[in-house]
């Protein structure tokens, strides 16, 4: 069987769920995988948006294939967190609004919702706009969603979940998070 196939090629909905750490990771994993193929990819992260990422410079190095957009205020409700939650709600919004624009455009084999169940889980934004999105792709398109707490619903359409459980994390050994690894 030839899996280069087109006939064979289906667009696939991704999940990476879970409490433990590498659902990101993941995702970026498959975008690097994609821009090998020369494909385009769209990342969009919800939700982080405060802080500065490794991902933020690894990516301008896979440009032009990839553009990232970060279009969270950053973590809601914990950390450094002072924006009111409706402040938070309209960057959703708005993020929900460029994802269909990016989806429906045919420019992007691949389109990366990150965070995009945590926003879910904080209702930022509904399942509604999550099921308008995926029903948005093409075929041949690939949409991956991640972040902790994905809905059941979302489970039950997705071709592929993995859940990422944590076992171990240096956090517990009072590690903090380290450049490189965790941001």
């Amino acid at each position: 069987m030839n899996q280069n196939d087109p006939k064979k090629a289906k667009g696939l909905l991704i999940v990476y769920t879970g409490d433990g750490k590498g659902k990101t990771t993941a995702a970026l994993g498959m975008c690097v995988r994609a821009v090998g193929y020369d494909w385009h990819v769209c990342l969009i992260q919800f939700i982080k948006g405060s802080w500065k990422y490794g991902e933020l410079e690894g990516i301008k190095r896979l440009e032009p294939n990839v553009e990232l957009h970060t279009v969270g205020e950053g973590f809601v409700g914990i950390v450094d967190d002072n924006k009111d939650f409706e402040e938070h709600r309209q960057a959703a919004k708005n993020g929900i609004k460029m994802a269909m624009e990016k989806i429906t455009s045919g420019k992007y084999q691949l389109v990366i919702l990150d965070e995009l169940n945590i926003a879910v889980d904080l209702g930022l934004i509904t399942e509604g706009e999550v099921d308008s999105l995926i029903d948005a792709c093409n075929d041949k398109q690939h949409l991956v969603i991640t972040g902790r707490n994905a809905t059941k619903k979302l489970i039950e359409r997705a071709d592929l979940v993995t859940e990422m459980k944590e076992i171990k994390h240096p956090y517990q050994q009072g590690v903090l998070a380290q450049q490189g690894i965790d941001w």
